[in-house]
């Protein structure tokens, strides 16, 4: 009789959702771990960093030379940590939003700029939920990478907690654990509302009305699509919110004053291309990453 009534719970809209979205995330950032740690080692790279100045193969040789398989997934716990949740949050309150405020009447067709408010106002909720343990899987994906800055690697390097109490403790309290949140907030709006808004669109076409039982091949094509677009009209943000992560970080610190200072001193240094370092990798990442969650996710 419990189970039935906790499957009865399960089942609805937004729950199901909520537990369907967590599963999703985790699943797509595991597959995709050696890919999104060298991506974040790419974008933390400034004039005079080069020791990940290498091809998407070369960084992966490299990541595997140094540190083994641990390197692959190094900070892949804290990003589970932080992901099922975050996704959770993200799919649930997309739901949540959708129904309670987007839609007139009950199983209604959104609009594209109903879906992108919706899916931006998602996007920001489970940001706000999960931000500090995004900024310590960030540190946690540096502090064993070769960088000269970082000085000699100690034999034990602390793990999620212990490197965000000690954020806590020497860096500013719950300030540092939010550090970089307003350019992450900038472009998670439009990341998000992008991906629901083209995923949706995309799924359309792909998977026509009376399509009851559409193949996973289509799912996973949409979740491709979307991803990509997403990603590459919002990257810059993500290379911001890298940089201003790892700000106080001994040995790695920018010393950007705001938003509009990072991207001046980054465009200036190292060009328009600068704002999309790492975006190689991310774009091998985010199509099987975004893929994998949206069919795990329906």
């Amino acid at each position: 009789m419990q189970f039935v009534r906790f499957r009865e719970t399960v089942s609805q809209p937004v729950i199901a959702a909520f537990c369907a979205g967590g599963v999703a995330g985790a699943v797509s950032r595991t597959v995709v771990s050696p890919l999104e740690r060298l991506k974040i080692l790419f974008q933390v790279q400034s004039v005079g960093r080069d020791a990940y100045k290498l091809s998407v193969g070369q960084g992966l040789a490299k990541m595997w030379r140094e540190e083994g398989w641990r390197g692959f997934m190094r900070g892949n716990g804290t990003n589970c940590v932080r992901i099922v949740p975050y996704s959770a949050v993200q799919f649930g309150s997309y739901n949540f939003y959708k129904r309670s405020i987007f839609e007139n009447t009950p199983g209604a067709d959104l609009s594209p700029l109903a879906r992108l408010t919706c899916g931006g106002i998602a996007g920001i909720t489970s940001v706000f939920f999960t931000y500090p343990l995004d900024i310590v899987r960030t540190r946690l994906s540096i502090q064993s990478a070769s960088f000269a800055e970082l000085g000699p690697k100690s034999e034990q390097l602390p793990g999620m907690w212990a490197t965000m109490t000690k954020m806590y403790q020497t860096e500013g309290g719950v300030s540092a654990l939010y550090r970089g949140i307003v350019p992450t907030v900038a472009g998670v709006a439009p990341y998000v509302g992008l991906n629901f808004m083209v995923y949706e669109w995309v799924r359309k076409y792909l998977t026509p009305e009376g399509d009851k039982n559409p193949s996973a091949v289509r799912k996973l094509l949409a979740g491709a699509i979307s991803g990509a677009v997403a990603q590459t009209c919002t990257y810059p943000f993500d290379v911001l919110r890298r940089r201003f992560q790892i700000n106080t970080m001994t040995g790695m610190g920018y010393q950007y004053k705001s938003i509009t200072d990072a991207v001046k001193v980054i465009v200036a240094q190292e060009g328009i291309k600068g704002m999309y370092k790492g975006i190689v990798p991310n774009l091998l990442k985010v199509a099987p990453s975004m893929a994998s969650s949206w069919l795990s996710f329906e």
